[in-house]
């Protein structure tokens, strides 16, 4: 017979777990479900409901009694959102749905989540936050193109328009069938050649004498020598 043996060790030391369900605790306060193996929720179930009686409780001493468990957030949320809807529920804060093996494993796998989760207001509240988020980061690199080449998204989207229009009547003359007649290029006159002058050409057409030999550097013409003497 097993005494004084409460609660599972899920196969961790004693900071491993505590770490394990604070985490936990945090996901579970924040989206209010989620998905987890049938002894780890079964663990968890107590440890979160006791946090929500703290939450009704109400008070500084209470909110640092929640503190010692969850984050700062956390406790925000607990205190001003979720406790506030069970002040006429005497307990059973949480509910525990069982999905089956888990295909890897075999593990048994559940849902824990608190008994009044509206699951379409959390999937458009998920949606709206998304498309903050979306928006928000849109925002921001409009603002780095604007930086970087002083257009704006919408400027450049106009800018993208004007081109557009400038180019289809364009391609739509390119495109037509019609051809129109080609017009002819006027010529230009042509410009009459210079005569050429008469001495000049009397200087072109003279021949040239013999040029002088040249003997050991001089320009001079050699003499022939007297035969004899005297």
């Amino acid at each position: 017979m097993q005494h004084n043996r409460a609660g599972r060790k899920l196969g961790r030391t004693t900071a491993h777990r505590k770490a394990l369900f604070r985490n936990q605790l945090n996901s579970l306060l924040t989206h209010e479900r989620i998905t987890t193996t049938l002894p780890k929720a079964k663990e968890l179930r107590p440890l979160a409901e006791k946090l929500v009686t703290l939450g009704k409780r109400g008070g500084l001493h209470a909110r640092r009694l929640a503190a010692r468990t969850i984050d700062k957030d956390s406790v925000k949320r607990l205190f001003d959102e979720i406790a506030p809807r069970f002040t006429t529920r005497a307990g059973g804060y949480t509910r525990i749905m069982k999905l089956g093996q888990r295909p890897g494993d075999g593990a048994e796998m559940a849902i824990l989540e608190f008994v009044d989760f509206d699951f379409a207001q959390r999937r458009a509240e998920k949606k709206a936050a998304e498309k903050a988020a979306t928006d928000k980061k849109e925002s921001l690199l409009d603002k780095a193109r604007r930086l970087v080449t002083g257009k704006g998204k919408g400027e450049a989207a106009e800018g993208e328009k004007a081109e557009k229009a400038g180019a289809a009547p364009e391609a739509a003359t390119e495109g037509s069938t019609e051809k129109k007649p080609a017009k002819p290029k006027a010529s230009k006159p042509s410009k009459p050649k210079a005569e050429p002058k008469a001495g000049a050409s009397k200087a072109a057409k003279a021949p040239k004498g013999p040029k002088p030999e040249k003997k050991g550097g001089s320009t001079r013409s050699a003499t022939p020598r007297k035969v004899g003497g005297g």
